[in-house]
C-alpha cells in the first residue's frame, strides 16, 4: 500500500466533484479501480477539514497517487468570469464543486457509450452488466472493487453477450469498436482536450454528447457541453430564460458567453433541478426481452 496526502488550502466538494468519474462512494471513502500503464491499480480517496488523503495499492499503485491532486479536482482552479446574477450566486453558494481529471479516456468513453439514448437506470444495469462479465477483481482490500472492462474481451465478444447485459446492438457494435481501438484511445490521453475531440468522434456511434461525458471526466475539460442530452437543453433554456422547454441551439447561443466555463455552468444549473416536465416520463426498457 502506498499513501500520499495533499493540503486542502480552497474548498473541495469532494463528494461533488467525483460523482461523474468512474469510482464508487463507500463508508470508508472514495474508490476507484484501474488498469494503468503499469498495470492494474485502485486508489481511495479520504478527506479531513484540510487534508486529502490517497492510498493505492497494485503496480500501478504509484501512477494514481501521482494524479491525486488532478483526480480529486485538486488541481482545478477554474471559475466562471461572469456578471451574470444567477451563475454568480450559484458559484458563490457551490465554492467547492469543481472537475476531476483521471487521465485515462477508454473507462469514460465505455461508460458515456453505455448511457446513451437511455435511463440512468438502464444504463447502471448494463454497466454493472460488463464489469460482472467482463472485468477482474482491482487489487487491494476491498473484495468488491473490480477494474473497469477489458478491452481486449470486450472486442472479441459476440453480440448475444452484450443481449443479455441489457445492451441492444447499437451500443454493443459501438461499445465493440471502441474497445478494438483502446490502446489508440488511451494514446490520447497526452493530447488536449481539444484534440481529443476529433479522433473520438470519428468512432462509429460516437457523436457530440459521448465525446463531452468523456473528456469532462478524462481531462475534467470544464467547457464540453452535453448536446444532444434529453434534459440538458431544458434545464439550461428554463433556468436561463424562464422557457419550459429549448433546444441544443439555443442551449449552445445561451452559453457562449461562458466558454471556456460552459460546461462548469451547466453543472452548476443541474443544482437548480430540472424543467417543469410534461407528458410521460422516458421509460425504462428490458433489452433482454427484445
Amino acid at each position: 500500500m502506498l499513501r500520499r496526502e495533499l493540503r486542502i488550502d480552497a474548498p473541495l466538494d469532494l463528494r461533488r466533484t467525483l460523482r461523474p468519474l468512474f469510482g464508487s462512494f463507500r463508508p470508508d471513502g472514495w474508490w476507484f479501480a484501474s488498469r494503468t500503464d503499469d498495470g492494474p491499480a485502485s486508489l481511495r480517496i479520504t478527506r479531513t477539514a484540510d487534508l486529502l488523503e490517497g492510498r493505492a495499492w497494485g503496480p500501478g499503485g504509484e501512477n494514481l497517487l501521482e494524479r491525486l491532486e488532478a483526480i480529486s479536482g485538486l488541481a482545478d482552479r477554474g471559475r466562471v468570469e461572469t456578471d451574470h446574477p444567477k451563475i454568480s450566486e450559484l458559484q458563490r453558494r457551490n465554492p467547492g464543486v469543481r472537475f476531476g481529471a483521471t487521465g485515462q479516456i477508454f473507462p469514460h468513453l465505455l461508460e458515456a457509450i453505455v448511457g446513451q439514448k437511455v435511463t440512468r437506470r438502464e444504463a447502471d444495469k448494463a454497466l454493472h452488466g460488463l464489469m460482472r462479465a467482463f472485468s477482474d477483481p482491482a487489487p487491494g482490500p476491498e473484495p468488491s472493487l473490480r477494474l473497469p472492462p477489458d478491452p481486449e474481451r470486450l472486442a472479441s465478444a459476440p453480440y448475444w453477450r452484450f443481449h443479455e447485459l441489457h445492451l441492444e446492438k447499437k451500443r454493443a457494435d459501438t461499445l465493440r469498436r471502441a474497445a478494438e481501438r483502446a490502446a489508440k484511445i488511451e494514446a490520447l490521453a497526452g493530447l488536449s482536450s481539444e484534440e481529443c475531440v476529433e479522433p473520438l468522434n470519428a468512432i462509429p456511434g460516437v457523436g457530440a454528447w459521448t465525446v463531452a461525458k468523456t473528456l469532462q471526466a478524462s481531462h475534467g475539460d470544464p467547457d464540453q457541453v452535453e448536446v444532444g442530452d434529453f434534459h440538458l437543453k431544458n434545464i439550461v433554456v428554463y433556468h436561463l430564460t424562464g422557457k419550459p422547454r429549448g433546444t441544443d441551439d439555443q442551449m449552445m447561443e445561451l452559453l457562449e458567453e461562458f466558454r471556456p466555463q460552459r460546461g462548469r455552468v451547466t453543472r452548476l444549473l443541474h443544482f437548480l433541478g430540472h424543467a417543469p416536465k410534461y407528458g410521460p416520463r422516458l421509460a425504462p426498457r428490458d433489452i433482454t426481452r427484445i
